[in-house]
């Protein structure tokens, strides 16, 4: 991997239910720096993929149930917002004021990421329904297109344990090695690592969220160049068990002991 690489915005408009990702992303990427280039790694806001594929849910079509009910008055939020929560939800596992802590698809994130930001009024969003999917079939529409070679990931924002704000972190991934594994590598004095595996498409999604923002910028990619990573044909982000991630982990062992 290279020691530097450059960041680039691409400002879209606001993406609406049934446009075409990969015309929109060739356009701004056109205007931003001259269209894409091999080696490339586009970085694209899940709100974004999710919106263009229609998964987009008008809350007054939602009528909640009595454990949506039960759980809105605990957690003071909206039960139609629960009740969209629970249908995209694997567990429920706890909660705060305003978010429900859920697992999905091997994930613990809040409110198994569906999110009023950025979506209609009236409206939210859940996740994309098969990132991985919707990363690898970005990749080849921007590839047959522009003959370059790139890497796509779908990106989501997120909080993490003991710690203010939050940081980009990949939910898709098509074209790139999302983990790399240093297990093995001699540290500074020559012990080998252990357990070293560095999550490269979080920090490329964070990288990018620098630029893209949370708000009313009208960005919701980038695209990170200069990386020098091998572009190939992989897809998908290694997920672990909740016995093996430390949070998670001393979490169900305090409650068993409980």
């Amino acid at each position: 991997m290279n020691s530097s690489f450059s960041v680039i915005g691409l400002c879209t408009g606001i993406i609406k239910e049934g446009d075409t990702i990969p015309d929109l992303i060739i356009a701004a990427a056109q205007r931003a720096c001259g269209g894409f280039e091999s080696g490339d790694v586009l970085v694209l806001a899940e709100t974004a993929v999710a919106t263009a594929e229609g998964n987009v849910v008008a809350l007054s079509s939602i009528t909640p149930s009595a454990r949506a009910n039960k759980l809105a008055a605990k957690y003071r939020m909206d039960p139609r917002i629960v009740e969209v929560v629970l249908k995209e939800s694997d567990s429920v596992v706890g909660g705060i004021a305003g978010f429900l802590l859920c697992m999905k698809a091997g994930t613990l994130l809040p409110n198994a990421g569906v999110d009023a930001s950025n979506a209609p009024l009236g409206c939210v969003t859940p996740l994309p329904k098969n990132p991985d999917n919707s990363a690898l079939a970005i990749k080849h529409a921007i590839e047959v297109q522009t003959g370059e070679r790139i890497g796509v990931i779908i990106a989501d924002s997120r909080t993490h344990a003991m710690r203010r704000g939050c940081s980009g972190v990949a939910i898709g991934c098509a074209g790139i090695t999302a983990v790399v594994d240093d297990r093995g590598r001699s540290d500074l004095f020559g012990r080998k690592l252990e357990v070293t595996q560095r999550a490269v498409a979080d920090n490329i999604a964070s990288a990018a969220e620098l630029v893209m923002g949370e708000a009313d910028e009208c960005t919701p990619a980038a695209i990170i160049r200069g990386l020098g990573m091998p572009i190939g044909d992989q897809t998908g982000i290694e997920a672990i068990s909740a016995e093996e991630c430390l949070f998670m982990g001393v979490f169900r062992k305090d409650k068993k002991t409980q």
